[in-house]
């Protein structure tokens, strides 16, 4: 029986919304989790993991990180992976200095600065080194100091260890070494791509090239064989073509039947259902946007709108604010809204469930 778009509508919420578990077993499931620093009313990677994880609450990544099986790190964003996924990645070679090469020097003395004390925070390190002011990638100023501790962090010379007050405290690093074999360095690569897909399929043509563009980030000593590498993925994956569309998902997973439960979901920006724009309109026929860098005569959705998914449809999105000890929910929808009494009632518990989620 040939597979609809409804199937894949219901195949993308259905195999993105198992039943939760715990903290870590979540993490290892998914492999990486996209983070942004924006609270409206709580940072992405707590807005995803909430509804992966038994009763997960805002803050409790950052919390536990040290005693959890992952790192921070660059995959197709920046965002938490899990160690097995960050040594698919790592080292990485050939991926041209990161910094000018006068700071060759400052990076080698900034590592054993780091190696000596442990731990180091970046005022530690600046106090030692004061290396001044570099313009940062968005046109602004950031510290000299900080600036080279992401490079060395992304290149592999250090980790991030734990967070204070939302900074970043590095130790010193060592990952393995390169793979010797063609067949080694393919197999990384590949099992990159299997990670990617398993976190965002079912993905159109168009989106699984993007995706494996984006690893020229994660792996940039591999980027010239990212095309081989799609070339194979299409051999592999599991696919369709709907609606004059070719889908791609894991070999190993159904595209149908698949059941969905009568539940209301608000789902961060960033949360692999919405990530994809593309797929994000052909499934549910509306372009979503994020726009809290939008200028606010321009915004159309809101600062922080969370896209709200009801059954297998997202009908709408809402801006969720907290004032004085209590939740604000502004909810829009694309057409109508439900009449079903299952969609109210669902439509308040998912309300509750947040604010339990923010301890309110």
């Amino acid at each position: 029986m040939a597979i609809t778009l409804d199937d894949l509508r219901r195949f993308t919420v259905a195999r993105n919304f198992p039943k939760p578990v715990t903290l870590n077993d979540a993490l290892q499931r998914i492999g990486f989790v996209q983070a942004d620093p924006i609270r409206a009313p709580a940072r992405a990677q707590d807005l995803i993991l909430r509804h992966r994880v038994k009763n997960y609450h805002a803050g409790d990544l950052e919390r536990r990180y040290e005693t959890l099986d992952i790192e921070e790190d660059i995959f197709v964003n920046y965002g938490y992976v899990t160690r097995s996924l960050q040594s698919l990645m790592h080292p990485r070679s050939n991926s041209g200095s990161p910094w000018p090469r006068g700071q060759k020097k400052h990076a080698k003395l900034l590592l054993d600065f780091v190696r000596e004390r442990g731990a180091a925070h970046p005022r530690e390190v600046d106090e030692q080194f004061a290396h001044g002011l570099v313009t940062n990638y968005w046109g602004g100023l950031s510290k000299a100091t900080t600036h080279l501790l992401d490079a060395m962090q992304y290149t592999g010379l250090l980790r991030v260890v734990r967070r204070e007050k939302g900074i970043r405290i590095y130790a010193a690093h060592q990952h393995n070494s390169i793979p010797r074999t063609a067949a080694e360095r393919r197999a990384r690569i590949d099992a990159l791509v299997d990670v990617v897909v398993r976190i965002y399929a079912p993905l159109p043509g168009s989106s699984l090239s993007f995706y494996l563009g984006r690893l020229r980030y994660a792996a940039p000593q591999w980027k010239n064989e990212l095309r081989s590498a799609l070339r194979r993925a299409r051999e592999r994956l599991s696919h369709e073509r709907v609606e004059g569309v070719d889908w791609y998902w894991p070999a190993d997973e159904s595209a149908v039947p698949h059941a969905v439960k009568d539940e209301v979901k608000l789902l961060a920006p960033f949360d692999p259902v919405v990530h994809d724009r593309a797929r994000f309109e052909r499934l549910w026929n509306w372009p979503y946007r994020f726009e809290a860098y939008t200028p606010v005569p321009k915004r159309k959705f809101g600062h922080y709108a969370m896209p709200l998914l009801w059954r297998e449809h997202v009908i709408g999105w809402a801006n969720l604010a907290i004032n004085h000890g209590e939740l604000k929910a502004d909810v829009n929808y694309v057409r109508s809204p439900p009449r079903e009494r299952a969609f109210k009632r669902e439509l308040e518990a998912e309300l509750d469930r947040m604010r339990e989620f923010l301890r309110l």
